[in-house]
């Protein structure tokens, strides 16, 4: 049997603490409309990402985080490797609403929640584009976010904030909304972070709830071993790392897994050797070296 991933718990429910992220599987790549349109086309036949999550299943990772009714062939994937592997996937929903002051409006929402409900997800959490719109920073308050986390718990799914703004996380406890988790971006990077690394840092182990991490390696920017480490090593045991791959290769157990799991067990991970005309070079480390 493979080593299976640590877990945490988010309102009494068992998640494993590496989250399946979905932006390289839906195409938002954050790097340029080449590599967007690369993706697209790779994952546009559902069985590409179905074969991914059975590695992820088989090493005990079965979280994952997806703007689920945008993206058809993602949950497709998911009922797939669902069948596949005779194991469940906990689904967290990140559900655009139309946060407006208005009975349409509020009907909606309520519709779009039920939605996500009816997809088989058991979190919603609200995405940051909707309820950044509600932030009243001066009197540090999310004006109606009540309305919308009544509306998650009546569909009978688990309320959170996908919270972009490191502050939403800051309100959400000084208010005792009816929140159960966060998504807050955080890297060795700081992309795409609002304020300083050390800042958000601060947030996510003072925040009342437990936190899931997005966008560890910066879209890229840096390898999966700076970017892992660094996550695991700063944040609670509570906490949470959403990881994107683009294909089962990635994923598997000399990649994003065995990194992580080297940096949560302290010890060194066993990766492949990296390619090059000259693989015998001293300077690539002793597993390289002849003799």
């Amino acid at each position: 049997m493979e080593a299976q991933f640590p877990r945490t718990t988010v309102a009494g429910v068992s998640l494993s603490r590496m989250i399946i992220g979905t932006n390289w599987m839906a195409g938002y790549s954050h790097r340029s409309p080449a590599a967007d349109a690369m993706i697209r086309e790779r994952h546009a036949d559902p069985d590409n990402m179905a074969g991914m999550l059975d590695t992820f299943l088989s090493h005990g990772v079965d979280t994952m985080m997806a703007l689920f009714g945008q993206h058809p062939p993602i949950l497709e994937a998911v009922r797939r490797a669902e069948d596949r592997n005779g194991r469940k996937l906990i689904l967290i929903d990140t559900p655009i609403l139309n946060v407006d002051d208005n009975p349409a409006a509020r009907r909606e929402a309520e519709a779009t929640i039920r939605k996500s409900r009816e997809m088989g997800a058991s979190f919603c959490l609200i995405h940051h584009s909707s309820v950044e719109q509600l932030v009243d920073k001066n009197r540090r308050k999310i004006h109606r976010l009540d309305d919308y986390t009544r509306m998650i718990r009546d569909a009978g799914l688990i309320p959170g904030l996908s919270a972009h703004m490191p502050e939403l996380v800051v309100y959400s406890d000084e208010n005792g909304y009816d929140v159960e988790t966060y998504i807050q971006i955080y890297n060795c990077m700081g992309f795409l972070m609002q304020v300083e690394i050390e800042s958000v840092n601060s947030i996510i182990r003072a925040a009342k709830k437990p936190v899931m991490t997005i966008k560890p390696m910066a879209a890229g920017r840096c390898t999966p071993f700076v970017g892992l480490n660094f996550s695991w090593a700063t944040l609670r045991d509570c906490d949470m790392v959403t990881v994107g791959c683009f294909n089962e290769r990635e994923a598997a157990e000399d990649e994003v897994i065995e990194i992580s799991l080297a940096a949560l067990e302290r010890r060194a991970p066993d990766l492949r050797a990296r390619s090059s005309p000259n693989q015998s070079q001293a300077a690539f480390g002793a597993a390289n070296r002849r003799g």
